[in-house]
Order: C-alpha cells, then sequence, then structure tokens
C-alpha cells in the first residue's frame, strides 16, 4: 500500500491546530441576507448549550455571545480533541433602519436564526407626483 505525504495540508491542519488553542473568542461562521422586510442572520454554533447563548442589543449594535464546554469524560485518554471548546463573540453595527424592539431570535440543530425586522420608515414607499390641475394652470396664467 502507498501512502503519499502532502506538506502543505499538515502545515494547514498544525496552524489551525495552533489557531484554535489561542485564548478568546473563537470563530462564528454566519449568514446575513435581506429577505423582503427583514433581516435574517444565521450563525453556526454547534454543540453549543443553548442555555449558554446571548443576544443583546445596545442602541445600533448587535451583540451574539456562546460557550462551548470541552468534552470530558471520566478516566479517558484523548487521542485528539479538534472540536474547539471556548467563548463566541461577534458583534454586528445594524444602522438605524431596523425595529430593534421587534428582534427575534431561535436556536435549533446548531444554528441561532436572528431576524431583524426593518423599521416602517425605512421600508421603500411609493411617493406620488402631483401635478397641478389645468384649472389652477389657467389660474395661473390670467394672473
Amino acid at each position: 500500500m502507498a501512502m503519499t505525504f502532502d506538506p502543505f495540508s499538515e502545515l494547514d491542519r498544525l496552524a489551525g491546530s495552533l489557531l484554535q488553542s489561542r485564548p478568546g473568542p473563537r470563530v462564528m461562521p454566519v449568514d446575513l441576507y435581506r429577505d423582503a422586510d427583514r433581516y435574517v442572520l444565521n450563525a453556526d454554533l454547534p454543540g453549543v448549550d443553548p442555555g449558554s447563548v446571548d443576544v443583546d442589543v445596545d442602541g445600533q449594535l448587535l451583540t451574539i455571545r456562546a460557550q462551548r464546554t470541552a468534552g470530558t469524560a471520566e478516566g479517558a485518554k484523548w487521542l485528539t480533541q479538534e472540536r474547539p471548546a471556548g467563548s463566541y463573540l461577534r458583534q454586528f453595527s445594524i444602522g438605524e433602519g431596523v425595529d430593534t424592539a421587534g428582534i427575534s431570535a431561535s436556536y435549533d440543530n446548531g444554528v441561532l436564526s436572528v431576524i431583524i425586522p426593518v423599521s416602517e420608515k425605512a421600508k421603500p414607499r411609493k411617493i406620488q407626483v402631483q401635478s397641478p390641475s389645468p384649472v389652477d394652470e389657467q389660474k395661473t396664467l390670467t394672473s
């Protein structure tokens, strides 16, 4: 059986393990899109206890915090432990065009979904163009 060695994949694995072992917040990948009159933010938080997830708004700053605890097995000798544990933190500037009082969040199957409604004043609206009636035009010309 022939085995191949790819030095770049080994360096990638080593760099990833070094970066994950550093203290501080972990990476929280997100998708953010607008759907009609709301923004939808989906954040991947697999293995996070839903009770540790905290979403808050302070002015125009939306903050998401979560905690993932390391796996523990009594008397086990770990051969590898690649799933990162620790704190997760992401902050988003949400601007003035959203209804901060209407923000809602849910956590299902490792995905945190945050719904951010657009405020009424920021929704697109049609502006009616006014023009003078022919009678008004006649009065203006004769005056």
